[in-house]
């Protein structure tokens, strides 16, 4: 819920007439709930939304696409009491950029559910938006949006067992972290890290466990496992899927009923802690496999996590610049890039995803001289791209893939030409801060194009504005 000093606001726009649902009622029936509602202009509002809907057409997907920024900001799209939502229906707009769907009449109270809605969303939001997620997990592209929204609420709101999946460097424990500090337990201990790489299998047993004085040779004293140290608090176990079969089978009974025996020892032990994993590897598919056993997985994984490889948020990598720099020159501001850098950090491939990026901006960081920006001159030449990586279609297999999500959907050739459009115009306002002039540049058209594109859009909506 959102603090009880918080207003929660959103703006409230109607597509549909006001037949079967007055727009002064509902306004005023969600206002009595405590929300503050505005008509402020939804495409520049910063708060969350409420769109009310009467016919799921193109103007509506396209209308939640924009405000939202492609999920970015939060909406909430109903239908009104006389329209019928199927399966098919709410996907598509879920697609579009919608937070939830839901018809005004799906319950006795809807007004109670919106408002519990928003409280949430706001809360979270406002976490998300807060210097400890910030300065910690950069990036604003819209995978990187949800999945940050999703590590909140499930972090702060239960105490689900937790599995970070992703590729090497895409910062599993910086998550990890992020669950633990989030973990909303009064009396809180400390964060256990356990690599799974790194256990000997012949000393698993008091890794985990712990062990009694003279349990076995060399034991000379009594020892506490991972399972004693993260009592109260979070134990993390990174590369979970690096555990022999064997070893799972041992951890299954602390994972479900939180009791175990130290090596050695006969007293059943009590911990109470929360389990947060992380891996490189698919372990759906190590389970198929038989390389993973079943039963542990789904004790592990209460809630799983994907964390998107750097090339899926390419729209993070100048902002993750910017921050990396900014920690290595913390006495000043740090040099901006040429042109040319900018380019060939973003067009430049990240096996390492985060982490290689990382090492990247400091080896340029250290090469450059004086106050200038960044130059090609800059990169070392064993970092330089060919010229015919350079010169790669931009027509490529991820447009392609796109392309037959679309057709595979149902979306006809009109629609995808006009969404490819509205993502263009909607990616070049927000890269260029929303800067209309540099925008059109970037697009290829006159300023006054661009804005008449815009206000034609608006024109076509049915007014937003109630008594």
């Amino acid at each position: 819920m959102a603090n009880d000093n918080t207003l929660v606001k959103a703006w409230l726009h109607f597509l549909c007439n006001d037949d079967n649902l007055p727009k002064s009622t509902v306004a005023e029936t969600i206002t009595n709930t405590g929300i503050s509602i505005h008509t402020s202009d939804p495409y520049t509002a910063n708060d969350m939304g409420i769109v009310f809907f009467d016919d799921i057409n193109q103007q509506l997907l396209s209308f939640l696409r924009e405000v939202s920024l492609s999920g970015r900001k939060r909406v909430l799209a109903i239908a009104d009491s006389g329209s019928t939502l199927t399966n098919g229906v709410v996907w598509r707009l879920l697609q579009a950029g919608a937070s939830d769907v839901f018809s005004w009449d799906h319950s006795a109270n809807p007004e109670i559910e919106i408002k519990n809605r928003l409280e949430r969303w706001h809360t979270v939001d406002q976490l998300a938006c807060s210097s400890l997620v910030r300065n910690n997990l950069v990036g604003q592209s819209p995978v990187w949006v949800s999945i940050l929204r999703q590590i909140i609420e499930v972090a702060k709101f239960t105490d689900a067992n937790i599995l970070i999946m992703g590729e090497t460097g895409t910062g599993k424990e910086l998550i990890a972290r992020l669950i633990h500090t989030l973990d909303q337990r009064s009396q809180k201990h400390e964060l256990v890290v356990l690599d799974c790489t790194t256990i000997v299998s012949e000393l698993s047993g008091s890794e985990f466990f712990g062990h009694e004085r003279g349990a076995f040779t060399g034991a000379v004293s009594s020892r506490d496992g991972a399972f004693a140290l993260a009592n109260d608090g979070t134990l993390f176990l990174d590369e979970v899927g690096e555990l022999p079969l064997g070893l799972q089978a041992q951890l299954l009974r602390v994972v479900q009923e939180h009791t175990y025996k130290r090596v050695g020892g006969n007293a059943w032990q009590s911990t109470n802690f929360r389990l947060v994993c992380a891996t490189n590897k698919n372990l759906m598919q190590e389970v198929k496999q038989n390389n993973f056993r079943h039963d542990f997985y789904y004790r592990i994984a209460n809630w799983t996590c994907r964390l998107p490889p750097l090339r899926e948020r390419s729209e993070d990598i100048m902002p993750l610049v910017q921050h990396f720099m900014k920690i290595l020159r913390t006495d000043e501001d740090p040099p901006e890039l040429d042109e040319p850098v900018r380019e060939y950090l973003i067009k430049r491939d990240y096996p390492g995803n985060v982490r290689d990026l990382r090492q990247l901006v400091t080896r340029l960081t250290y090469r450059h001289i004086g106050t200038g920006p960044i130059t090609a001159g800059d990169i070392p030449e064993e970092d330089r791209l060919s010229p015919e990586s350079l010169q790669e279609d931009w027509c490529n297999k991820h447009f392609e893939y796109a392309i037959r999500h679309a057709l595979s959907a149902g979306i006809g050739l009109k629609e995808i030409g006009r969404a490819a459009e509205e993502t263009a115009v909607r990616i070049a306002v927000s890269n260029e801060k929303g800067n209309l002039q540099r925008a059109a540049r970037k697009l290829g058209v006159t300023d006054r194009a661009l804005q008449l594109r815009r206000a034609s859009r608006r024109q076509n909506e049915i007014p937003q504005e109630f008594d």
